[in-house]
C-alpha cells in the first residue's frame, strides 16, 4: 500500500497551468511543481456553490498504455455513482482536476504535475498522457479537486526500446459479471503487484437484474435496465468501478484493455446485434453509446477517442526488447457468425473471404510480425484461438463465435507469424470462463505436425459463479483435441513472468466467489521456453478433497458453462 496521504498532497501543491480543454480531458505536464494557487486553492464551500458537495473520487484511479517514457492516467468524477442519468451526481459544468506523479512511494519527490478538465460531455472523465519520465521504473500518482483527494495509484514505464529490462510480471483477466460473484480475484491480483495487467474483454455486462442468473441465485444485482443508452452504460461502468476490489486492481499497475462482446451486446459482430432476427433499429446508436462510455471509463490514449460508431482499439504496446503486445479487436470488424453463435458444423467457417479481424487489422498485425524484433510477440485478444472440436467422430463441431468460425482468418495470421520468423508467438485469450492451455498448429487435423505457437486462456473473474475443480485429464475436449493441454473451471486469473529464456504462467484460482475473503492458489504452472513453441506443464495441484470438485465434465456441460446466456 502507498504511504502517500492527503496532507502530503495538500502541502506539496500543484502548478496552476492552463488546462488543455480537449474533449477527453487530456492535460499538459508541468515538470516543475509550484505553490498551491488558483484552482488548487478551491474550497469545499466554493465547490458546493457549483454543485460539487462531496468526494467525487468514488470510482478510483487507473493508469494504462505505458511506453518507455510515460503512460495514461485516468479518473472520473462521480458524487453518486449509481445515478440513473449516468452523470454520477455531477452538475452539468466542467471541473478542474489537478494531478501529480511521484518518483517514490512515500511521495517525497514530485516529478510531474498539471491540471486537466473533467467535462460533462465526457462523463467528467480525465485522461492525462504523461511523458518524459525515466524508463523501466515505478511511479505513483494522485488527483485532487479542491480539498478532495483521490486514492493513490502505481504506474510503471516500459524499458527503453533497445533494452530488455528486468523480467516482466504480467497478469491477464477476463469476464467479470458483477452479479455472479465478488471481485475477490481482482483484490488478489492487486496483492501480486504485477508490472502490467491485460484485460481481455467482458469488463462489464449489459444485462438487467434477474436476466443472467446462475444456479443458487446471483450474489448481487445490476442497477438499471439492460444497457442500451449512454446513461445506462455510464451507470453500469460506474457500478463496476465503485467496487473496491476492482479499484485496487486498477491502482496496482497499468492496464492494457480491449473489449469483447458484453461491453455492448452479447455476441455482436460489427453492425449486427446478437439476434438480428429480432429488430433492433437503435443498434448503431447503442454501439456509439457503448463505445463512448467505454472510452470515458478506461485508461486509454487520445488515439482511442471514439468517432461516432467507430473506435480505434487495436494497437501495439512495446515493452522494450522483451515483448511486443499486439492488442486486437475481434468484434468491431468481424463478419457475422456464419451459422449462429453456438457450436456447429458450419460450411461458412472455412470460407476464405470471411474474417474475424477485418482486412485492415489483419494486415496491420502481420506487418507488425515482420517488423518485430521482440523476444516475445504476445497477441492479446478475446476469443479461443486454437481449434476445439467437440465431436470425436468425423464431423467438426466448433464454436462459431471463436476463431473456429473464421478458419481462414486464423490460418493467415498464424502463417503470418511463421513467415515472419517471429521468435516466440503467444496468444492470450479470455471469454470462455475457464482456464485452458494449448499448443498452436498450422494444421489441427494433423496432431503429429509441429507446434508453431502457444495459447494461454484465463478463466473468468466471476462469470459462472464458483465453478469447481476437476482433473484436467478427465476433460473430453483434451482427448478429442490433443493440442489442448489443460482445463480448469474455477474463477481467477493468470499471472506470468516473462524473461528472455522463458515465459512462465501460473493459473491462479480462488475456491469460491460467493463470500468475501477467499484465498488464491496456483492450480497449474506452464512454461513456454524460448524458441520452443508450445506449452509445457511443470506443476499441477492435486484435487483438494475439502473443496467442491467435479467429475469428468461432459462436452455438453463444458459448452453450457461457456455459452449459456439469457
Amino acid at each position: 500500500m502507498s504511504q502517500l496521504n492527503r496532507r502530503h498532497f495538500l502541502v506539496t501543491g500543484l502548478a496552476a497551468g492552463a488546462a488543455a480543454a480537449l474533449p477527453a480531458g487530456a492535460a499538459h505536464a508541468d515538470p516543475t511543481p509550484g505553490p498551491t494557487s488558483g484552482p488548487a486553492a478551491e474550497t469545499a464551500q466554493s465547490l458546493a456553490s457549483r454543485g460539487l458537495r462531496t468526494d467525487p473520487f468514488t470510482l478510483g484511479v487507473a493508469s494504462g498504455d505505458p511506453d518507455h517514457s510515460g503512460f495514461v492516467l485516468w479518473t472520473r468524477l462521480a458524487q453518486e455513482p449509481l445515478a440513473e442519468d449516468g452523470l454520477g451526481g455531477m452538475p452539468q459544468r466542467p471541473f478542474t482536476v489537478q494531478w501529480q506523479v511521484y518518483a517514490d512511494e512515500k511521495g517525497r519527490r514530485v516529478v510531474r504535475t498539471g491540471v486537466a478538465v473533467a467535462a460533462p460531455e465526457w462523463g467528467h472523465s480525465v485522461h492525462v498522457e504523461v511523458d518524459d519520465l525515466s524508463s523501466d521504473r515505478d511511479y505513483w500518482y494522485r488527483f485532487r479537486v479542491g480539498p478532495y483527494v483521490s486514492p493513490v495509484g502505481r504506474a510503471r514505464t516500459a524499458p527503453h526500446p533497445l533494452a530488455y529490462g528486468v523480467p516482466l510480471t504480467m497478469a491477464f483477466v477476463s469476464c467479470a459479471q458483477y452479479e455472479h460473484g465478488l471481485f475477490t480475484s481482482y483484490l488478489r491480483l492487486a496483492e501480486e503487484r504485477p508490472d502490467l495487467v491485460l484485460h481481455l474483454g467482458d469488463y462489464q455486462y449489459e444485462y438487467a437484474r434477474d436476466t443472467y442468473t446462475i444456479p443458487g441465485g446471483n450474489v448481487r444485482d445490476h442497477e438499471g435496465p439492460e444497457t442500451e443508452t449512454l446513461a445506462g452504460y455510464r451507470q453500469r461502468h460506474a457500478q463496476y468501478k465503485a467496487d473496491p476490489d476492482l479499484q485496487a486492481a486498477h491502482a496496482a499497475a497499468p492496464w492494457l484493455v480491449v473489449w469483447d462482446d458484453h461491453e455492448l451486446d452479447n455476441n455482436w459482430a460489427d453492425e449486427v446485434p446478437e439476434k438480428p432476427e429480432v429488430p433492433q433499429p437503435n443498434f448503431l446508436a447503442r454501439r456509439e453509446a457503448a463505445f463512448r462510455a467505454y472510452y470515458e471509463n478506461m485508461p486509454l490514449r487520445r488515439t482511442s477517442i471514439p468517432r461516432g460508431i467507430d473506435m480505434q482499439l487495436y494497437r501495439r504496446i512495446r515493452w522494450g526488447r522483451m515483448a511486443t503486445f499486439h492488442m486486437l479487436d475481434t468484434r468491431q470488424y468481424r463478419d457475422d457468425q456464419g451459422c449462429g453463435d453456438g457450436y456447429r458444423d458450419c460450411p461458412e467457417a472455412v470460407d476464405p473471404n470471411r474474417s474475424i479481424t477485418g482486412s485492415a487489422q489483419e494486415a496491420w498485425l502481420i506487418d507488425g510480425f515482420h517488423k518485430s524484433r521482440a523476444q516475445w510477440d504476445i497477441i492479446g485478444q478475446q476469443v479461443f484461438f486454437a481449434q476445439r472440436d467437440n465431436n470425436a467422430g468425423p464431423a467438426k463441431i466448433t464454436s462459431q463465435d471463436a476463431w473456429d468460425g473464421y478458419v481462414a482468418s486464423r490460418r493467415r495470421i498464424t502463417q503470418g507469424w511463421v513467415d515472419a520468423d517471429v521468435r516466440n508467438a503467444v496468444v492470450l485469450t479470455g471469454d470462455v470462463h475457464a482456464h485452458w492451455a494449448s499448443d498452436l498448429k498450422l494444421d489441427y487435423d494433423d496432431p503429429t505436425g509441429p507446434s508453431v505457437g502457444s495459447e494461454l486462456v484465463t478463466t473468468s473473474i466471476t462469470t459462472g459463479g464458483d465453478g469447481a475443480d476437476s482433473d484436467p485429464a478427465s476433460q473430453p475436449f483434451l482427448k478429442i483435441n490433443p493440442h489442448l493441454k489443460f482445463y480448469n473451471n474455477q474463477r481467477g486469473y493468470v499471472l506470468t513472468k516473462i524473461e528472455r529464456d522463458a515465459l512462465t504462467a501460473d493459473f491462479k484460482v480462488v475456491p469460491q466467489v460467493r463470500q468475501p475473503g477467499a484465498e488464491v492458489h496456483t492450480k497449474a504452472t506452464f512454461v513456454v521456453e524460448d524458441r520452443v513453441p508450445g506449452v509445457q506443464q511443470t506443476y499441477l495441484r492435486p484435487l483438494d478433497p475439502a473443496a467442491r470438485t467435479l467429475g469428468a465434465p461432459s462436452i455438453e456441460e463444458t459448452v453450457r458453462l461457456e455459452t449459456e446466456r439469457p
